[in-house]
């Protein structure tokens, strides 16, 4: 028997802390001498940067059929990214969304399939790191429609899942942890089934001159579907996602 208990929420909370700072402190920073050569333009170039946080419901359907893994995961989905104009309306932006669930291997299937924590054999933390051009459309002076779009790519790390007993890490057994964890990450990370470009859209109102807060709606598209040459269900591998988004301008 699978044990419930895991210790990787408290990781993957501390992760996404970490990022924050990260994003956060660069464009906190002041120098503490008269600026030199050079750096007055890197001083523009950061008050240029726009910072953003996103909380994120990530909707993965499934149609594997009956008692075949675990149906339609919805998944947290934290995220932070960075903006900067390039003209007018228009803008550039670099983001990274994470999350974390539970996989297994069909073998009948041959593919990667979602399934409950209490049957669970791999863990896939995924960093879903994009590229994207912004425009917005302004509606009154405090509200504006946002459309975006652009490559994206789901790096996964596939890790065999924590707590599992020792009749679970069986080497050669395709049932256990260690034979699905294997196929899971060569499924994941194979013929390019880690590209997902995507667009979205967006609502975000002006809290004041420094802050605005938005809703956020995405949708990822399985581009390796066009060359795998899989017989997949008409909704395996789309994504879809939804929620709110805080930028500090």
């Amino acid at each position: 028997m699978k044990r419930a208990f895991s210790p990787l929420p408290a990781i993957f909370a501390a992760l996404t802390v970490l990022m924050g700072l990260i994003f956060t402190l660069p464009l906190e920073a002041e120098p503490f001498s008269e600026p030199a050569a050079g750096a007055e333009g890197r001083s523009s170039l950061l008050k240029s940067l726009s910072l953003s946080f996103r909380g994120t419901l990530l909707i993965i359907p499934e149609d594997n059929g009956p008692n075949r893994g675990a149906p339609l995961p919805v998944l947290p989905s934290p995220g932070a990214a960075l903006g900067y104009p390039i003209w007018g309306s228009l803008s550039a932006e670099l983001s990274l969304d994470m999350y974390f669930t539970h996989y297994g291997y069909d073998f009948e299937l041959n593919r990667a399939i979602p399934i409950e924590i209490e049957n669970r054999s791999a863990f896939v933390f995924g960093s879903i790191l994009g590229l994207q051009a912004v425009g917005r459309i302004p509606l009154r002076e405090n509200m504006s429609v946002r459309v975006y779009g652009g490559p994206a790519a789901d790096l996964r790390i596939v890790v065999i899942a924590a707590d599992l007993n020792a009749a679970d890490l069986v080497a050669d057994d395709p049932k256990g942890a260690p034979m699905q964890t294997d196929a899971v990450r060569e499924y994941f990370w194979g013929q390019g089934r880690w590209i997902f470009p995507f667009l979205g859209t967006g609502l975000d109102y002006g809290i004041n001159s420094k802050f605005l807060l938005g809703l956020d709606f995405r949708v990822w598209f399985p581009m390796y579907r066009l060359w795998t040459g899989e017989d997949l269900p008409a909704v395996e591998g789309w994504r879809f996602g939804v929620g709110f988004k805080f930028t500090v301008r």
